[in-house]
């Protein structure tokens, strides 16, 4: 088990950089629409990775300590920003960038104040929460017509999601980018249940240091 404070200096990084990836790698996907199965409408290949963030936030938050957390979080933010406006393109930098540092620092809190209870509570909860704010944060930003001036800002095409379509194929028309949001919240819902399992098996080998502090 990684119980020795030497090893701390040595994790930070791999957290940091698991973040950077899995952040950087959302915001390509969440360009690209899943059109299998008719979901081409509802829902983007990013909803299945983005959820990862949460579990390496969690787990950082159990090892570490919530100040640590933090510090993990806003060193991810700020690199993955830099990729995101190299993969996609500087508004969905902004979008994501947004959405992220406030979901993630709202997941520590709300992961704080359930640590000591049941051990899915804690990360489940917290991930639930954060993907909400962190969905509708993001695509409202991202694709929402309200804020095209972002993609005129940066001299790039409007890239908003704001014409209309049946929600989710048939009944009242909305905007696209709400039936995307939409659908992809919901398999955000599903992937933070399934992300219970690694959670379960990692937090035996990464047990908290001595001094991690719930603040």
């Amino acid at each position: 088990m990684i119980t020795s404070e030497k090893n701390a200096p040595v994790r930070l990084p791999i957290f940091i950089a698991a973040m950077c990836i899995v952040v950087a790698l959302s915001n390509y996907l969440v360009q690209f629409p899943f059109k299998h199965f008719g979901m081409g409408e509802i829902l983007t290949w990013g909803a299945f990775t983005y959820p990862v963030a949460f579990l390496i936030t969690d787990l950082a938050n159990r090892r570490f300590g919530a100040e640590k957390a933090r510090k993990i979080v806003f060193f991810g933010f700020v690199l993955a920003v830099l990729l995101s406006i190299w993969l996609a393109t500087p508004r969905i930098a902004i979008a994501s960038g947004s959405a992220f540092l406030v979901a993630q620092m709202l997941d520590i809190s709300i992961f704080n104040r359930l640590r000591n209870g049941q051990w899915w509570s804690a990360p489940l909860l917290s991930s639930i929460i954060g993907s909400a704010v962190d969905t509708l944060l993001f695509f409202s930003l991202a694709f929402a017509g309200r804020f095209a001036a972002i993609d005129t800002m940066f001299g790039a095409e409007d890239g908003s999601l704001a014409f209309l379509v049946p929600f989710f194929g048939f009944g009242v028309e909305v905007p696209l980018w709400v039936s995307l949001a939409v659908g992809d919240y919901g398999v955000k819902l599903l992937i933070a249940l399934s992300m219970l399992i690694p959670y379960r098996v990692l937090i035996g080998h990464l047990q908290p240091k001595k001094n991690a502090t719930a603040v």
